[in-house]
């Protein structure tokens, strides 16, 4: 643990790493997200999805949620994850893949090359509700206004 960053803020997570360049890394102590790299060299195709694995597994303790963000560097080389961020919950003990697509104008692709840093490991507490059906819901000034009711 680091002693910059206060106790109640660090979690152990158990971490099994591939190879030694796998190991997950902050560029400062206080990062939210750890960045994880490009296991092997991976071409990306234009416009089709691709897992990119990451040498990483990770046991996330009961009461916490794994969430992969991409970093904003793959915006730079028109790189999307197809799913947004991806969650990874606390049972799952496989190795943490990226769904990556290459979006840019080039038709042959883009290459992404082994250790390259490509998305980041956030850990945070969740809270699981407790669905209480109802037949209505209380009422609000906003009431069923969605995208764009507050203004833009």
């Amino acid at each position: 643990m680091t002693d910059e960053i206060p106790l109640y803020m660090q979690v152990p997570l158990k971490t099994k790493i591939l190879t030694d360049k796998c190991k997950p890394n902050r560029a400062y102590p206080s990062d939210a997200g750890a960045d994880l790299i490009a296991r092997n060299h991976t071409w990306l195709q234009k416009d089709k999805r691709t897992l990119v694995p990451t040498g990483v597994h990770v046991e996330i303790p009961t009461g916490y949620v794994g969430i992969l963000a991409p970093r904003s560097s793959l915006s730079k080389n028109n790189i999307i994850m197809t799913n947004s961020i991806g969650i990874i919950d606390s049972s799952y003990r496989g190795e943490l893949m990226a769904s990556l697509m290459y979006i840019g104008d080039n038709e042959y692709g883009h290459t992404i090359p082994a250790g390259e840093r490509i998305v980041q490991l956030i850990v945070m507490p969740i809270i699981l509700p407790i669905f209480n059906i109802v037949d209505e819901l209380s009422t609000t000034d906003r009431g069923q206004g969605g995208f764009g009711s507050t203004g833009v």
